[in-house]
């Protein structure tokens, strides 16, 4: 398998250096900006291209690691080149492999990867990849080639349907961007209490470090502590009224599914009155 990637960014250095560590199959880069390609091709010791067309004729695999506005233009560009069995990849964890409109008639076979990870080193990521999850979608008859590409790494791969990308992402976004807004909101409650953003984040960070190994380790369920699993109603009429503005919304909502997982945790527990509270009723 040759590997072209088109778009020199974090995402196609990370795993241009990846697959060219383990394989030493990627042929080369392509960008609009040819200094990043030649960065890319120079950190992974490849070859810079200046056109598309030269690049599609060397590699029988291209992915496409542009932003995601970007992909459909690109596609647009590539399916009037001579790409007949080959595997087009874009790494896009919101879009499916539809975004490949008509891929069919061009005889290429089109296909969404998507590693579960913050990229967010464009040369030291691919040191974290392989601890990451891939998901992959796309056309089925060469769909086990792509998988095995990853698989011989030892990375897992799970195999998802283009009608649930969105959903997919939107897990994705909440068990990492909307984790950083969250911890946000605490810093800032924490900083209108008197403490500085430094004591702030200092205090806060052997609470998240333990919470996160802890859900890790026994899962959320068990991993549930706190006012609402005790059903300390007093206690969360407190903070409803010491909280303010965007940060009480964040509260109400979390908490209501908190009480989602405490009442199945303790099925023998009356809640109803924590609920009414936390409904507004």
């Amino acid at each position: 398998m040759k590997v072209g990637f088109i778009g020199a960014g974090k995402v196609g250095c990370s795993l241009g250096m990846l697959l060219n560590l383990h394989y030493s199959n990627v042929i080369g880069y392509y960008s609009k900006s040819s200094q990043s390609s030649q960065e890319a091709a120079q950190f992974t010791k490849t070859k810079q291209f200046f056109n598309l067309r030269d690049l599609v004729k060397e590699c029988d695999t291209l992915f496409l690691t542009v932003p995601d506005d970007e992909i459909s233009k690109v596609w647009e560009c590539l399916k009037e080149l001579p790409i007949r069995g080959k595997m087009i990849c874009h790494c896009s964890g919101s879009l499916s492999s539809k975004i490949f409109s008509n891929i069919e008639n061009t005889g290429a076979y089109g296909y969404s990867i998507h590693p579960l990870l913050a990229v967010s080193d464009r040369y030291a990521s691919y040191k974290e990849l392989p601890n990451a999850i891939f998901t992959i979608e796309g056309n089925k008859e060469n769909i086990d080639e792509i998988k095995s590409l990853f698989k011989k790494i030892g990375i897992k791969v799970e195999t998802i349907d283009a009608e649930v990308k969105m959903k997919y992402h939107a897990a994705a976004v909440m068990s990492s961007n909307l984790v950083v807004a969250l911890i946000e909101s605490a810093q800032k409650e924490l900083m209108d209490c008197g403490f500085t953003f430094e004591s702030a984040c200092k205090a806060l960070t052997p609470l998240i470090r333990g919470n996160v190994e802890k859900i890790i380790k026994v899962g959320t369920k068990e991993a549930l502590t706190g006012p609402i699993e005790r059903n300390d109603v007093g206690t969360v009429e407190k903070h409803l009224a010491a909280i303010e503005g965007i940060n009480k919304k964040i509260y109400d909502i979390l908490s209501l599914k908190t009480l989602e997982i405490a009442k199945d945790k303790h099925s023998d527990v009356n809640y109803s009155e924590m609920e009414a509270i936390l409904k507004g009723i």
